[in-house]
């Protein structure tokens, strides 16, 4: 895992998408937009990575808790959830799509995500029916496993 997402190393096939280039893809705005890049391989549709940086300023630290900050293991997934939903969106035929959670599965969180972590977001797809599918995600912080759960979404025309 490679926690510096500045020098993410980058194959020839690879992207590594920037906030603006992921608010083309997903709905998510501040302050529900969890993740900050993505690095997508056009090769591979079958892994995405992402990456959040979390900050002291994240909404959630003022009641999680204070004087002892800890991200929310709902938002870690729903980090998971959101990379890979770019990965599924930004394919030139999910173009005016959105993706809607139907399940979470497996959840385990290993250890706290506190101010200053990079989370490194690594997202597989375990099933992938067009427009149903389900992944299995598992987040790091310094190479080490702080949450893992499997989610299942269905993706579905905007209204």
């Amino acid at each position: 895992m490679n926690n510096n997402v500045k020098n993410a190393e980058l194959t020839g096939t690879e992207r590594l998408l920037n906030t603006e280039e992921i608010l083309k893809y997903i709905p998510h705005r501040y302050p529900f937009l969890m993740i900050d890049k993505v690095k997508v391989d056009t090769a591979d549709l079958s892994k995405v990575v992402g990456y959040k940086c979390v900050s002291g300023n994240e909404n959630f630290f003022q009641g999680h808790f204070p004087g002892v900050p800890i991200m929310p293991g709902v938002l870690i997934v729903e980090a998971m959830a959101q990379t890979s939903c770019v990965m599924f969106l930004s394919r030139p035929e999910m173009k005016g799509r959105l993706a809607y959670f139907m399940s979470i599965d497996k959840a385990k969180f290993r250890r706290p995500v506190k101010p200053g972590d990079v989370l490194e977001l690594c997202v597989e797809v375990l099933k992938d029916s067009g427009r149903r599918g389900k992944m299995k995600g598992r987040a790091y912080v310094d190479e080490k496993l702080t949450a893992e759960a499997e989610f299942s979404f269905i993706i579905v025309d905007r209204e």
